[in-house]
């Protein structure tokens, strides 16, 4: 299947191996062929990515090149340590024609250049700087040693042992653990069941909040903690009453003016300003202005001061009357508003504003 849609051009000679894949591999390589330089020679090495462990001297130009410095290098193994290869990359400097290299050292760990440039050295050596290494003191060696095999003995022993001892008991039979587990939970499932069977019978008889949380009363602890919160409450309570007190005192009283024949043509106007200030005004349908003058006493020839004989419909309106501000002012004593929907048309036009003008009859 792999030589379906392979393009083959027309001058295409396979003799020549112009395909890299097509190109002779050595036992002793075992490199990516992908990777190799394209335009050399067959007998030529495959290149690698290559970058540099440390900082070199170019031996060419004598320029610095950094360390991470990265060369496409050839890549060949020139021999063995035991059974780890021993591999070298020929790089060419990339600021003039000359070329070094680089092999590894698996005996140190380490790279070292072959030829063709040089290391810049950067091990700290105590001695050029002032220091001298201290020699090796073999009893401190051996007294480190005895002490930590003392430590071991005396404490780490031990706790290893206990630790091996706990994973086997918990191990051992996992089946009578699992039962015992299962049961402590079965039990503990029942209790809180029981617990909350006993608390909601209790809310729903003194018609508590579903909400409150109940405490035990044998646990002092928690008795006093939902005492502190049930006070706490009662404190906040009270701050919240006396504000109420105190807001409603300072409303004021409620004020009743009657409204005369003459202040009927301002009575659309005045309804605002009523309801925007701090008393309330109730006022009263307008009164008709009799001409006629009161009758006068016949011994000492003065206005009549007794109330006139009124009539039934007469009576009936100012018990309405009267009953109306009765009502208005228990309702606004009770929610300490400043305005009464109620009032706001009239005594006559209740929980509505009245829209007539005076003097202006409706057509039918």
């Amino acid at each position: 299947m792999q030589g379906f849609n392979k393009y083959y051009p027309p001058d295409y000679d396979g003799e020549k191996r112009s395909s890299s894949q097509d190109r002779p591999r050595d036992i002793n390589y075992s490199v990516d062929l992908s990777l190799t330089i394209r335009g050399y020679d067959t007998n030529e090495y495959p290149s690698a990515r290559f970058e540099l462990p440390f900082n070199i001297w170019c031996g060419g130009c004598d320029a610095h090149i950094g360390m991470g410095v990265r060369y496409n290098a050839e890549k060949r193994k020139v021999g063995n340590y035991y059974s780890t290869p021993i591999y070298a990359f020929r790089c060419k400097c990339h600021l003039c024609s000359h070329w070094f290299e680089i092999r590894t050292d698996p005996q140190n760990t380490r790279y070292v250049v072959e030829y063709g440039a040089r290391q810049k050295v950067e091990d700290w050596n105590p001695e050029e700087n002032g220091g001298y290494n201290a020699p090796l003191d073999p009893l401190q060696s051996l007294e480190k040693s005895t002490t930590q095999e003392e430590n071991y003995q005396k404490h780490s022993r031990p706790h290893l042992e206990q630790l091996q001892d706990l994973s086997a008991a918990r191990s051992a039979d996992p089946y009578s653990l699992s039962v015992k587990l299962r049961k402590s939970f079965r039990q503990g499932k029942h209790a809180a069941l029981k617990i909350k069977a006993e608390d909601d019978a209790l809310k729903d008889k003194y018609g508590l909040d579903a909400g409150i949380k109940l405490v035990d009363k044998d646990d002092a602890s928690l008795a006093l903690e939902a005492k502190a919160e049930w006070e706490d409450g009662q404190k906040r309570r009270e701050e919240e009453e006396a504000k109420r007190r105190l807001y409603n005192a300072q409303s004021g009283p409620v004020e009743f003016q009657t409204r005369t024949g003459s202040s009927l043509s301002s009575a659309a106007g005045s309804s605002s300003a009523v309801a925007g200030s701090s008393r309330v005004t109730i006022q009263s349908p307008p009164r008709k202005n009799n001409s006629v003058p009161r009758p006068m006493h016949k011994v000492h020839a003065q206005p009549h001061t007794s109330n006139p004989i009124l009539k039934k419909d007469k009576i009936a309106q100012v018990a309405k009357a009267k009953a109306m501000s009765t009502l208005t002012s228990t309702l606004i004593s009770n929610s300490a508003r400043k305005a009464d929907p109620f009032a706001r048309g009239g005594i006559g036009a209740i929980g509505r504003s009245s829209n007539k003008h005076p003097g202006l009859s409706r057509k039918l």
